[in-house]
């Protein structure tokens, strides 16, 4: 199931015996854990009702020992359980404990009624070979957290901000995403501050987020190459010395400058063969509202300026790390260099 279905089933007082979170939306998972755990589990009881481990360093005997022991002097027990070893792929990390799964196959089919056992597995993707994965999704117990799609996250931000009495104007929300990007921990700690700015029953705008909300390094590195684009280079400049006085390195700025007109080219060559924004995201391992972003700036390069401004990057990188050049003035003069019609 996908996990606004779990959501909605926790929210209506349905909660599994079982379940096997995977994904690559960390926070929504962790989130989903904490309301778990508010849903079951009295404040003052916490220490003696929730129990965590890692298969990385306890055995699958030492878990399901813990998931069939009752609980003591509360009526649920939950079981939370880090894994990259017996539900996604095997690692290196199998080599050093040994895990006897048909003892968890078998709780699994007659689970504790007092023991809620939840595995978190941080991976885009379950070994849908193992007999443990298949059990689990007959049962309907595998739910999956994959991140958001900006619409979703705008709506999930708008939530957020209702449940404190306040209300975020449509502009606001593009702004915040454009600023933080998808990062779902720093939004909700951005949100949560707006809206204490915004204070009771207030509103939430564009021109707050633009004053209390300073961009991530990303997305800072997302607008110079917007600005390269359009051969602003009073801005790109600008922007770039605005980094360097928040002691941003030029070496780490080049890197993300590499990886952005690398991501720029390789977008604008599987747009050429036909593939969809989602199908971009899934081959480069990109959120799809950083595809569609990055999709908006493609419009100002040609390939052949792309594979230009990419091999004079690596150049400097190694000029930079060789001494050849002092390095803020070495990316001081690729901007300059970038910015012209011929750079």
């Amino acid at each position: 199931m996908e996990s606004s279905q779990a959501f909605r089933e926790l929210r209506d007082g349905k909660i599994r015996p079982l379940y096997v979170c995977y994904g690559t939306e960390a926070y929504r998972m962790n989130e989903f854990a904490e309301q778990l755990a508010g849903k079951l589990i009295e404040p003052e009881h916490r220490d003696m009702a929730i129990v965590r481990f890692s298969t990385s360093e306890v055995s699958i005997d030492q878990i399901v020992d813990e998931a069939e022991t009752l609980p003591f002097l509360v009526p649920y027990k939950l079981v939370f359980v880090r894994d990259s070893v017996v539900f996604a792929s095997a690692g290196k990390e199998s080599a050093k404990i040994e895990h006897r799964t048909e003892r968890l196959l078998d709780y699994m089919r007659t689970p504790s009624e007092t023991t809620i056992l939840v595995f978190l597995v941080p991976h885009e993707k379950l070994d849908e070979r193992k007999k443990l994965t298949k059990t689990a999704k007959q049962a309907d117990n595998v739910v999956r957290f994959a991140q958001l799609s900006a619409d979703d996250l705008m709506q999930w931000i708008a939530r957020r901000a209702e449940r404190q009495g306040r209300r975020f104007e449509t502009s606001a929300l593009d702004e915040l995403l454009r600023r933080i990007g998808t990062d779902m921990g720093s939004l909700a700690a951005e949100t949560d501050k707006l809206c204490l700015h915004a204070g009771d029953r207030g509103t939430v705008t564009a021109a707050s987020v633009a004053e209390l909300v300073p961009a991530s390094i990303e997305q800072s590195v997302f607008k110079l190459t917007e600005e390269i684009a359009a051969l602003r280079t009073d801005k790109a400049l600008a922007l770039y010395y605005d980094l360097l006085k928040q002691r941003e390195e030029p070496i780490k700025l080049t890197a993300l400058l590499v990886r952005q007109f690398r991501n720029m080219l390789f977008i604008k060559e599987l747009a050429k063969q036909g593939y969809t924004p989602q199908q971009m995201a899934g081959q480069l391992g990109l959120h799809p509202y950083a595809v569609k972003v990055t999709s908006e700036h493609i419009r100002g390069f040609s390939t052949e300026r792309l594979t230009a401004l990419l091999s004079r990057l690596a150049e400097l990188d190694y000029e930079m790390k060789t001494g050849q050049v002092e390095k803020t003035l070495g990316l001081e003069l690729f901007l300059m260099e970038a910015g012209t019609p011929t750079g």
